[in-house]
C-alpha cells in the first residue's frame, strides 16, 4: 500500500479518516434518498405511517424478526464461502457482511462489496476473496432469476401487459451480440477478469466442493423467500387485498426486471420504483403504497444493518487484520 512509506502515526490518522468518511458518506447517502425523493416525500411517508394502525409494535417486531432471518442467512453463507480459504466463526461472518454493507452502499451497484471483504484478508487470499462473493451474489441471482422467469411467464400469460417488439427485440440482440463476444474471449485464454483468465475462474469454481455451491444455493433461496413474503407482508399491513399466488406473482418479476435492467445508482430507485410502480398497477396497488413499500424494504434490510456495520467499520483494524 502506498501507506507504507509514512510514520505509523500518520498512517492511524490517515485510517481513521478513511474510515469516518466511509461511515459519514453511507449516512449521507441514506439522508440523500430520503430526504431528496422526487417520488416519494419523506414527511408525507412518515405521517402516513405514524397514522397507519396496522403497524402495531407486534406487527414491526415481525417485520424485525424477518430481516434478522434475511442477515441471518446471509451471513450464514458468507460463513459457509469463506470457510474453504479460511474457517472464521459466525461473529467474523458477521462483522464482515454488515462492514462490507455500510462500505459499499454508496458504491454503484454496491461493488465496493467486493474490495471491502477483501480487506478481512491477507494479501494473497484477497482474490480468491473477491471470487468467493462473486459467487456469492451469483448464486442470489440465480435464485431471483429462477423464480422470476417463472412469475413473469405466468404474469404475462394472467395480464395483459404491454410489450414493446421493438424494444425486446433489440435488448435481444444486444445479449446476443455480449453472448457471442463473452463465448469468443473465453475461447481465446487471455480473456480475464480481475486477473484471472477464464480458465482459472472456471477451475476454482469447480475445485470448490458441491456442499458449498448446494449450501450457498440453499442460502439463497432461503433469503429469496423471506424477503418476498416480508414484501408480501408489508402489502397486507397497507391494507392490500391481494392473495399470497397473485402477490408473489408481482414480487418474483418486480425483483427479476429490476435485477436485469442496466442502471446507474443514482437513477436506482428512481427505475426500480417505476418497474415496481406498472406491475403492481396490474393487481390494483397504487403509486404511493408501491413506493411506500419499496422504501420500508430498503430502510429495513439494507439501512438498519448498515447502521450496526458502522460499528465494525471503525473499529476495523487493517494491521490486525493482514495477520489473519
Amino acid at each position: 500500500m502506498f501507506f507504507g512509506s509514512l510514520p505509523y502515526k500518520t498512517k492511524q490518522f490517515f485510517f481513521v479518516l478513511i474510515k469516518l468518511s466511509i461511515v459519514v458518506g453511507a449516512f449521507y447517502f441514506i439522508y440523500k434518498k430520503l430526504a431528496t425523493n422526487e417520488n416519494l416525500d419523506f414527511y408525507e411517508f412518515w405521517s402516513f405511517l405514524k397514522e397507519n394502525d396496522s403497524f402495531s409494535a407486534k406487527n414491526i417486531l415481525f417485520l424485525f424478526i424477518l430481516t434478522l432471518f434475511n442477515w441471518f442467512f446471509e451471513i450464514l453463507k458468507w460463513k459457509t464461502l469463506v470457510g474453504y480459504i479460511k474457517v472464521i466463526s459466525f461473529k467474523n461472518a458477521l462483522e464482515q457482511s454488515l462492514g462490507a454493507l455500510t462500505a459499499s452502499l454508496f458504491t454503484p451497484n454496491r461493488i465496493g462489496e467486493y474490495g471491502a471483504k477483501a480487506v478481512y484478508y491477507q494479501a494473497s487470499k484477497r482474490k480468491q476473496v473477491m471470487l468467493l462473493n462473486l459467487l456469492s451474489n451469483m448464486m442470489q441471482m440465480s435464485a431471483t432469476v429462477i423464480f422470476g422467469c417463472l412469475g413473469f411467464i405466468i404474469m404475462y400469460s394472467k395480464y395483459n401487459i404491454e410489450i414493446n417488439s421493438f424494444k425486446v427485440l433489440r435488448i435481444l440482440i444486444i445479449i446476443t451480440l455480449i453472448g457471442v463476444f463473452t463465448l469468443f474471449g473465453i475461447r481465446q485464454k487471455r480473456f480475464k477478469i480481475k486477473g484471472f483468465s477464464m480458465e482459472k475462474l472456471s477451475a476454482f469454481f469447480k475445485n470448490l466442493p458441491l456442499k458449498i455451491h448446494l449450501l450457498t444455493f440453499g442460502f439463497s433461496i432461503l433469503r429469496y423467500f423471506i424477503f418476498s413474503f416480508q414484501f408480501y407482508f408489508l402489502l397486507q399491513l397497507f391494507g392490500v387485498n391481494v392473495s399470497y399466488y397473485n402477490a408473489m406473482i408481482v414480487i418474483t418479476s418486480m425483483y427479476l426486471l429490476s435485477s436485469i435492467i442496466p442502471s446507474i445508482f443514482i437513477f436506482d430507485v428512481v427505475i426500480k420504483g417505476s418497474v415496481a410502480v406498472y406491475l403492481f398497477s396490474l393487481v390494483g396497488v397504487n403509486e404511493f403504497t408501491t413506493l411506500s413499500i419499496i422504501t420500508l424494504m430498503w430502510l429495513l434490510n439494507f439501512v438498519i444493518p448498515s447502521v450496526f456495520g458502522s460499528y465494525y467499520v471503525l473499529n476495523f483494524n487493517l494491521y490486525k487484520t493482514e495477520d489473519h
